[in-house]
């Protein structure tokens, strides 16, 4: 079992190629589970609306307005095109969906973006157990019913850790960390907070690599590659950055 996730921005590019070798992984015996995002749509759906959107630190600010749409797009849009090209086997959800992904309200300016407190395998397990590759909208709930926007990143860590596996691949529109133009193919926990700190890795990346770092307590690497490289990244070739824990 692996967990994939698809950022929003590369989503939009990837090709029929790159669902046709998820389904083959699948039929192969891997269990494939897909946590995506979906920022562009979002964004570009709240400009038709004349709400302008607002980051800070990479986190969408989320008020009441904005909720509604990151729901209506994340789970009606978005989800069901990845669910569409999966041909049957993919398998719709969020994590609202039987409280699989249990949410607070993050401290700070952000509105009604959700810290997760617990994610519920069961649900996942068992969808992949029968055939199905598991497709996640990354929202959350708490007990009183509240939803919340939760970055797809942190979210992919969350899942990766719940379900204990071994590898979580992150598929973006860039090769991988970049410095200088150039792939950084290896980097300790260590190396991406100095990295980070001395402004190499910036904007939307952040988020990436702190989830990657989160997910390190419980998988043993993280992956981050272009979608073409998706097949390598499985069988453990040298693609993309690779994020792992320690000092070294």
């Amino acid at each position: 079992m692996f967990i994939l996730k698809c950022g929003g921005s590369t989503l939009d590019q990837l090709p029929a190629s790159f669902y046709e070798e998820l389904i083959q992984l699948k039929r192969d015996g891997f269990d494939p589970i897909i946590v995506h995002g979906g920022g562009p749509a979002i964004s570009n759906t709240l400009k038709s609306l004349q709400i302008e959107p607002q980051f800070i630190d990479g986190l969408r600010v989320t008020d009441e307005a904005t909720l509604q749409v990151v729901e209506m797009v994340l789970i009606g849009q978005t989800n069901k095109q990845i669910v569409k090209q999966l041909k049957g086997y993919g398998f719709g959800l969020s994590g609202m969906d039987g409280s699989l992904i249990k949410a607070s309200k993050m401290d700070g300016p952000f509105g009604f973006v959700g810290q997760i407190e617990a994610v519920q395998p069961e649900l996942i397990k068992s969808l992949s157990d029968n055939g199905y590759i598991p497709v996640i909208a990354p929202l959350g709930i708490d007990e009183q019913g509240q939803s919340y926007n939760i970055n797809a990143d942190t979210a992919a860590g969350a899942v990766a850790t719940a379900l204990g596996v071994e590898q979580l691949i992150v598929v973006t529109d860039v090769p991988g960390v970049m410095e200088n133009g150039q792939v950084i193919p290896e980097l300790t926990t260590q190396q991406v907070t100095e990295l980070i700190d001395k402004g190499v890795i910036t904007g939307g990346m952040i988020p990436k690599v702190k989830a990657a770092m989160d997910a390190l307590k419980a998988v043993d690497e993280v992956v981050i590659i272009p979608p073409a490289n998706l097949g390598k990244a499985v069988q453990k070739e040298k693609v993309g950055t690779k994020i792992k824990g320690g000092a070294e």
